[in-house]
């Protein structure tokens, strides 16, 4: 599976939650690649998941792929949650 993490400039929240995605990946025994980007990298590269702040919804309305809307990016539980209701 391949997942990408994104913020504006790819280096804050997406690197935060490229660190919680791949916790969560060794803690449930999934196999992945996280990758953290920004925005427009983001519109170039295919991925299976993304994982993003919900304050940029507006911006992906043309990525393809499935979308996690992540509203307190320092919440582990709330990306867990949300990360296995789309992967299991």
């Amino acid at each position: 599976m391949n997942i990408v993490t994104l913020c504006g400039l790819g280096v804050g929240s997406s690197l935060m939650l490229k660190m919680t995605v791949e916790e969560i990946l060794e803690e449930e025994g999934i196999k992945g690649r996280v990758e953290n980007l920004d925005l427009g990298s983001a519109k170039a590269k295919q991925a299976d998941l993304y994982v993003v702040s919900k304050d940029m919804e507006t911006n992906l309305r043309d990525v393809e792929g499935k979308i996690i809307f992540i509203e307190n990016l320092t919440d582990k539980e709330e990306v867990r949650k949300k990360f296995l209701e789309i992967v299991k």
